[in-house]
């Protein structure tokens, strides 16, 4: 993935103006957005999310709609044309990272993900089985672009797991990038999860952030098996589905010019193989 600087993000006074928004506080800046605490004509606390477009959250708001607030951060109002969002404030302070305990961490997170994954994909998503070819398609240049023998492997070993599973993608509505840094405290509910990178496809294609984030090669299995039960998933298409978000990420790495694969997703990979 490539980083898409925040200041390209549509200009935050016209709708500030527009929508009879009064910012609060200091911005926030993510990974491509730029988050201003706000408050409504009405007096209603909101957070302003100003973002470049592009295909990851360009369906943000479509899948913010279909949870209406069930798991998810509440879509207040939005732009279609710049994909600016106004959104329920949460409380930017408390991520569900800050939770001591890991594994009760990983429970709560496991909660969210079963409620957001049964809802049915909206139409237009970009969908599992478009992404899940091209990743077939440019395999066979990856493994030439690596040097060793055992990350070969590992590419060839994520792209036999995908084959399998691929002619069934999947239909229901993935946040995509579930980790514990995207999940906030709020009042509403305890925990809300945010910032989604949406997509139609197998649930099974969500656990990989969870596994990786807050790494712990002795949990790994711990927490797959948690939210393999918790989503009802059945386990051999789980594997599958999250070899092949390695793979999808590795792709990414060789692209930008990596040679060697490594890092906390590849180290998931290979305990899940050898299990």
């Amino acid at each position: 993935m490539i980083e898409v600087p925040a200041e390209k993000a549509p200009d935050a006074g016209r709708f500030l103006e527009e929508w009879g928004l009064r910012r609060t506080g200091p911005a926030m800046r993510g990974w491509s957005a730029l988050v201003l605490p706000v408050v409504a004509h009405d007096g209603t606390p909101a957070a302003l999310k100003l973002q470049p477009l592009d295909e990851e959250n360009e369906g943000e708001a479509a899948a913010l709609r279909a949870w209406d607030g069930d798991g998810a951060v509440r879509l207040l109002r939005d732009d279609p044309a710049t994909g600016t969002l106004l959104l329920e404030r949460l409380d930017e302070t408390r991520h569900l990272s800050a939770v001591a305990d890991a594994r009760e961490a990983t429970r709560l997170l496991a909660g969210l993900l079963a409620r957001l994954v049964a809802v049915p994909a909206p139409a237009g998503l970009r969908g599992l089985d478009a992404i899940a070819a091209d990743m077939l398609d440019e395999v066979p240049d990856a493994v030439r672009a690596v040097a060793a023998e055992e990350d070969r492997l590992l590419l060839r070993d994520c792209a036999a797991a995908v084959r399998e599973v691929a002619g069934e993608p999947g239909d229901r509505l993935l946040h995509w990038d579930l980790h514990f840094g995207n999940v906030l405290a709020a009042d509403r509910e305890p925990w809300l999860a945010i910032d989604p990178k949406p997509l139609a496809g197998d649930p099974g294609f969500e656990l990989l952030p969870a596994l990786a984030n807050r790494f712990d090669p002795a949990e790994v299995l711990w927490r797959f098996d948690l939210m393999t039960e918790a989503l009802g998933l059945d386990r051999a298409r789980t594997v599958a589905w999250t070899l092949g978000r390695v793979l999808q990420d590795c792709l990414w790495d060789v692209e930008d010019g990596a040679t060697a694969l490594e890092g906390e997703r590849v180290a998931v990979a290979r305990l899940l193989l050898a299990r």
